[in-house]
Protein backbone atom coordinates (compact mmCIF):
# COMPACT_ATOMS: atom_id res chain seq x y z
CA UNK A 1 0.00 0.00 0.00
CA UNK A 2 0.94 3.54 -1.19
CA UNK A 3 1.27 6.39 1.71
CA UNK A 4 -0.67 8.65 -0.44
CA UNK A 5 -4.25 10.91 0.10
CA UNK A 6 -5.75 8.31 -2.07
CA UNK A 7 -4.69 5.27 -0.29
CA UNK A 8 -6.04 6.68 3.27
CA UNK A 9 -9.33 7.56 1.61
CA UNK A 10 -9.34 3.87 0.56
CA UNK A 11 -8.63 2.39 3.54
CA UNK A 12 -10.56 5.02 5.53
CA UNK A 13 -14.36 4.59 3.11
CA UNK A 14 -13.79 0.43 3.21
CA UNK A 15 -13.36 0.67 7.10
CA UNK A 16 -17.19 1.83 7.02
CA UNK A 17 -18.23 -0.58 4.69
CA UNK A 18 -16.69 -4.02 5.95
CA UNK A 19 -14.84 -5.68 9.26
CA UNK A 20 -11.20 -5.25 8.98
CA UNK A 21 -8.38 -6.04 11.34
CA UNK A 22 -5.32 -4.42 12.97
CA UNK A 23 -2.48 -6.71 14.16
CA UNK A 24 0.55 -7.62 14.99
CA UNK A 25 3.26 -7.49 18.27
CA UNK A 26 2.74 -4.58 20.81
CA UNK A 27 6.01 -3.52 20.55
CA UNK A 28 8.82 -4.12 17.76
CA UNK A 29 11.13 -6.58 19.20
CA UNK A 30 13.36 -7.50 16.13
CA UNK A 31 13.17 -7.09 12.25
CA UNK A 32 12.92 -10.51 11.86
CA UNK A 33 10.12 -11.32 14.30
CA UNK A 34 8.07 -7.95 13.37
CA UNK A 35 8.75 -8.89 9.18
CA UNK A 36 7.80 -12.55 9.90
CA UNK A 37 4.47 -11.79 11.87
CA UNK A 38 3.80 -9.18 9.07
CA UNK A 39 4.02 -11.70 6.55
CA UNK A 40 1.70 -13.95 7.79
CA UNK A 41 -1.06 -11.50 8.58
CA UNK A 42 -0.55 -10.80 4.56
CA UNK A 43 -0.71 -14.36 3.80
CA UNK A 44 -3.85 -14.40 5.74
CA UNK A 45 -5.41 -10.69 4.63
CA UNK A 46 -5.05 -12.53 0.80
CA UNK A 47 -6.69 -16.11 1.49
CA UNK A 48 -9.60 -14.51 3.74
CA UNK A 49 -10.19 -11.33 1.25
CA UNK A 50 -10.23 -8.99 4.70
CA UNK A 51 -8.15 -5.62 5.41
CA UNK A 52 -5.68 -6.26 7.91
CA UNK A 53 -3.22 -3.42 8.79
CA UNK A 54 -0.14 -4.17 10.45
CA UNK A 55 0.23 -2.63 14.57
CA UNK A 56 3.63 -2.54 16.16
CA UNK A 57 4.79 0.19 17.92
CA UNK A 58 8.46 1.90 17.78
CA UNK A 59 8.63 2.70 21.69
CA UNK A 60 6.01 2.14 24.48
CA UNK A 61 6.50 5.14 26.69
CA UNK A 62 3.84 4.22 29.13
CA UNK A 63 5.62 0.99 30.86
CA UNK A 64 4.57 -0.57 34.21
CA UNK A 65 8.36 -0.07 35.44
CA UNK A 66 11.47 1.66 34.44
CA UNK A 67 12.75 -1.54 33.43
CA UNK A 68 10.12 -2.71 30.80
CA UNK A 69 11.33 -3.23 27.18
CA UNK A 70 10.15 0.32 25.17
CA UNK A 71 11.83 -0.84 21.66
CA UNK A 72 14.37 -0.11 19.40
CA UNK A 73 13.06 3.77 18.73
CA UNK A 74 11.98 5.90 16.18
CA UNK A 75 14.35 6.05 14.04
CA UNK A 76 15.27 2.25 13.80
CA UNK A 77 11.76 1.50 14.03
CA UNK A 78 10.14 3.18 11.39
CA UNK A 79 12.75 1.65 9.46
CA UNK A 80 11.61 -1.59 9.89
CA UNK A 81 7.83 -0.47 9.51
CA UNK A 82 9.12 0.93 6.25
CA UNK A 83 10.36 -2.65 4.76
CA UNK A 84 7.21 -4.24 6.29
CA UNK A 85 4.78 -2.23 4.31
CA UNK A 86 6.98 -2.96 1.26
CA UNK A 87 8.12 -6.50 1.64
CA UNK A 88 3.97 -7.51 2.54
CA UNK A 89 1.87 -4.64 1.10
CA UNK A 90 -0.22 -4.24 4.18
CA UNK A 91 -0.67 -1.05 5.41
CA UNK A 92 0.89 0.12 8.94
CA UNK A 93 -0.16 1.49 12.29
CA UNK A 94 1.77 2.70 15.04
CA UNK A 95 1.46 5.06 18.15
CA UNK A 96 3.05 8.01 19.12
CA UNK A 97 3.35 9.65 23.02
CA UNK A 98 4.47 13.62 21.67
CA UNK A 99 3.32 16.04 19.16
CA UNK A 100 6.65 16.22 17.62
CA UNK A 101 6.72 12.40 16.52
CA UNK A 102 3.86 13.03 14.21
CA UNK A 103 5.11 14.42 11.15
CA UNK A 104 8.03 11.56 11.21
CA UNK A 105 5.65 8.80 12.37
CA UNK A 106 3.54 9.78 9.19
CA UNK A 107 6.64 9.60 6.98
CA UNK A 108 6.19 6.09 7.11
CA UNK A 109 2.87 4.80 8.72
CA UNK A 110 -0.59 4.95 7.56
CA UNK A 111 -2.29 5.52 10.59
CA UNK A 112 -1.43 7.02 13.56
CA UNK A 113 -2.59 5.97 17.15
CA UNK A 114 -3.09 8.05 19.96
CA UNK A 115 -2.77 5.38 23.14
CA UNK A 116 -5.55 5.41 25.68
CA UNK A 117 -3.61 6.88 28.26
CA UNK A 118 -3.09 9.97 26.36
CA UNK A 119 -6.61 10.82 24.74
CA UNK A 120 -6.83 13.78 26.09
CA UNK A 121 -3.63 15.32 25.37
CA UNK A 122 -5.25 18.00 22.80
CA UNK A 123 -1.59 19.31 21.40
CA UNK A 124 -1.18 15.41 20.45
CA UNK A 125 -4.17 14.92 18.59
CA UNK A 126 -3.83 17.68 16.80
CA UNK A 127 -0.36 16.83 15.50
CA UNK A 128 -1.46 13.66 14.88
CA UNK A 129 -4.59 15.38 12.68
CA UNK A 130 -2.88 17.71 11.14
CA UNK A 131 -0.23 14.69 8.99
CA UNK A 132 -3.60 14.09 6.93
CA UNK A 133 -3.06 9.85 7.74
CA UNK A 134 -6.12 8.31 9.68
CA UNK A 135 -5.71 8.71 13.50
CA UNK A 136 -6.70 5.63 15.58
CA UNK A 137 -7.80 7.37 19.13
CA UNK A 138 -8.23 4.59 21.91
CA UNK A 139 -10.98 5.59 24.78
CA UNK A 140 -9.05 6.23 27.75
CA UNK A 141 -9.92 3.48 30.23
CA UNK A 142 -10.97 6.07 32.53
CA UNK A 143 -13.91 7.80 30.30
CA UNK A 144 -17.05 7.42 29.39
CA UNK A 145 -17.95 6.23 25.61
CA UNK A 146 -19.76 9.58 25.08
CA UNK A 147 -16.94 11.42 26.53
CA UNK A 148 -15.16 10.82 23.38
CA UNK A 149 -17.21 13.41 21.84
CA UNK A 150 -14.86 16.34 22.76
CA UNK A 151 -12.23 14.27 21.59
CA UNK A 152 -13.33 13.38 18.75
CA UNK A 153 -14.56 17.02 17.82
CA UNK A 154 -10.30 18.16 18.70
CA UNK A 155 -9.24 15.41 16.08
CA UNK A 156 -12.00 16.26 12.76
CA UNK A 157 -11.19 19.97 13.13
CA UNK A 158 -8.01 19.34 11.69
CA UNK A 159 -8.89 15.88 10.22
CA UNK A 160 -11.94 13.74 9.06
CA UNK A 161 -10.32 10.34 9.06
CA UNK A 162 -10.83 9.27 12.58
CA UNK A 163 -11.12 5.78 13.91
CA UNK A 164 -12.32 5.11 17.55
CA UNK A 165 -11.06 2.20 19.94
CA UNK A 166 -12.85 0.64 22.79
CA UNK A 167 -10.34 -1.05 24.80
CA UNK A 168 -12.03 -1.73 28.24
CA UNK A 169 -12.98 0.69 31.03
CA UNK A 170 -11.56 0.17 34.95
CA UNK A 171 -13.30 -1.79 36.80
CA UNK A 172 -11.89 -1.67 40.57
CA UNK A 173 -8.10 -2.33 40.64
CA UNK A 174 -5.49 -4.25 38.51
CA UNK A 175 -9.26 -5.31 35.94
CA UNK A 176 -11.09 -3.92 33.28
CA UNK A 177 -14.66 -4.43 31.77
CA UNK A 178 -16.04 -4.13 28.18
CA UNK A 179 -19.47 -2.58 28.00
CA UNK A 180 -20.42 -3.39 24.52
CA UNK A 181 -22.87 -0.62 24.96
CA UNK A 182 -19.44 1.41 24.03
CA UNK A 183 -19.33 0.60 20.88
CA UNK A 184 -23.26 1.87 19.53
CA UNK A 185 -22.60 4.54 21.60
CA UNK A 186 -19.34 5.83 19.66
CA UNK A 187 -20.85 4.90 16.55
CA UNK A 188 -23.07 7.25 16.69
CA UNK A 189 -20.19 10.38 16.84
CA UNK A 190 -20.02 9.08 12.84
CA UNK A 191 -16.84 7.15 12.83
CA UNK A 192 -15.63 3.53 12.44
CA UNK A 193 -15.51 1.99 15.87
CA UNK A 194 -13.03 -1.17 17.13
CA UNK A 195 -12.70 -3.67 19.38
CA UNK A 196 -9.36 -3.84 21.14
CA UNK A 197 -10.06 -7.55 22.23
CA UNK A 198 -6.49 -8.06 23.56
CA UNK A 199 -5.79 -4.93 25.77
CA UNK A 200 -9.36 -5.04 27.01
CA UNK A 201 -8.36 -8.56 28.81
CA UNK A 202 -5.54 -7.09 30.21
CA UNK A 203 -5.05 -6.63 34.18
CA UNK A 204 -2.92 -3.00 34.55
CA UNK A 205 -0.45 -3.57 36.75
CA UNK A 206 -1.65 -7.37 37.88
CA UNK A 207 2.18 -8.47 37.79
CA UNK A 208 3.62 -5.51 39.90
CA UNK A 209 6.06 -5.01 37.85
CA UNK A 210 3.53 -5.56 34.57
CA UNK A 211 0.53 -5.76 33.56
CA UNK A 212 -1.01 -9.44 33.25
CA UNK A 213 -4.09 -10.51 31.22
CA UNK A 214 -6.36 -13.02 30.51
CA UNK A 215 -5.73 -14.59 27.17
CA UNK A 216 -8.27 -16.58 27.27
CA UNK A 217 -11.13 -14.73 27.00
CA UNK A 218 -9.84 -12.75 23.62
CA UNK A 219 -11.73 -14.81 21.86
CA UNK A 220 -15.04 -14.46 23.65
CA UNK A 221 -14.54 -10.04 23.38
CA UNK A 222 -13.55 -10.30 19.64
CA UNK A 223 -16.65 -12.24 18.45
CA UNK A 224 -18.83 -9.99 20.80
CA UNK A 225 -17.23 -7.14 19.36
CA UNK A 226 -18.39 -8.38 15.86
CA UNK A 227 -21.88 -9.22 17.02
CA UNK A 228 -22.28 -5.74 18.49
CA UNK A 229 -21.39 -3.86 15.31
CA UNK A 230 -17.85 -3.06 15.70
CA UNK A 231 -16.51 -1.78 12.13
CA UNK A 232 -13.00 -3.80 12.65
CA UNK A 233 -10.79 -5.66 15.37
CA UNK A 234 -7.85 -4.66 16.82
CA UNK A 235 -5.68 -7.82 18.31
CA UNK A 236 -1.66 -8.26 19.39
CA UNK A 237 -1.04 -10.82 18.08
CA UNK A 238 2.54 -12.84 18.98
CA UNK A 239 4.68 -15.88 17.63
CA UNK A 240 5.16 -17.15 21.38
CA UNK A 241 3.39 -14.57 23.78
CA UNK A 242 4.50 -16.64 26.75
CA UNK A 243 8.13 -14.83 25.93
CA UNK A 244 6.53 -11.51 24.48
CA UNK A 245 8.76 -8.54 25.53
CA UNK A 246 5.71 -6.61 26.14
CA UNK A 247 1.36 -7.31 26.72
CA UNK A 248 2.29 -11.38 26.28
CA UNK A 249 0.16 -12.26 29.12
CA UNK A 250 -2.95 -10.62 26.53
CA UNK A 251 -1.42 -11.09 23.18
CA UNK A 252 -2.84 -13.52 20.96
CA UNK A 253 -0.84 -16.75 19.41
CA UNK A 254 -0.23 -15.92 16.14
CA UNK A 255 -0.52 -19.44 14.94
CA UNK A 256 -4.87 -19.54 16.07
CA UNK A 257 -5.18 -16.34 14.43
CA UNK A 258 -6.45 -17.52 11.31
CA UNK A 259 -8.76 -19.89 13.06
CA UNK A 260 -10.18 -16.65 14.76
CA UNK A 261 -10.61 -14.25 12.22
CA UNK A 262 -12.44 -16.95 9.78
CA UNK A 263 -14.98 -17.46 13.15
CA UNK A 264 -15.36 -13.58 13.29
CA UNK A 265 -16.01 -13.28 9.45
CA UNK A 266 -18.66 -15.86 9.77
CA UNK A 267 -20.49 -13.78 12.47
CA UNK A 268 -20.12 -11.03 9.93
CA UNK A 269 -21.98 -13.02 7.36
CA UNK A 270 -24.77 -14.17 9.75
CA UNK A 271 -25.38 -10.82 10.93
CA UNK A 272 -25.59 -9.57 6.88
CA UNK A 273 -27.47 -12.64 5.81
Amino acid sequence: MTNTPDAMKDLFESSRKDLFFILGPCVLESRDMALQTAESLAGMAASLDVNIVFKSSFDKANRSSLDGFRGPGMEKGLEWLQEIKKRTGLPVITDIHAPQQADEAAGVADVIQIPALLCRQTDLILAAAATGKIVNIKKGQFMAPWDMAGVVDKAASRNPGIWLTERGTTFGYNNLVVDFKSIAIMSGLGFPVILDATHSVQLPGGLKTASGGQREFVPVLARAGVAAGAHGIFMEVHPRPEMALCDGPNSWPIDETFSLLQNLLKIRDALHA
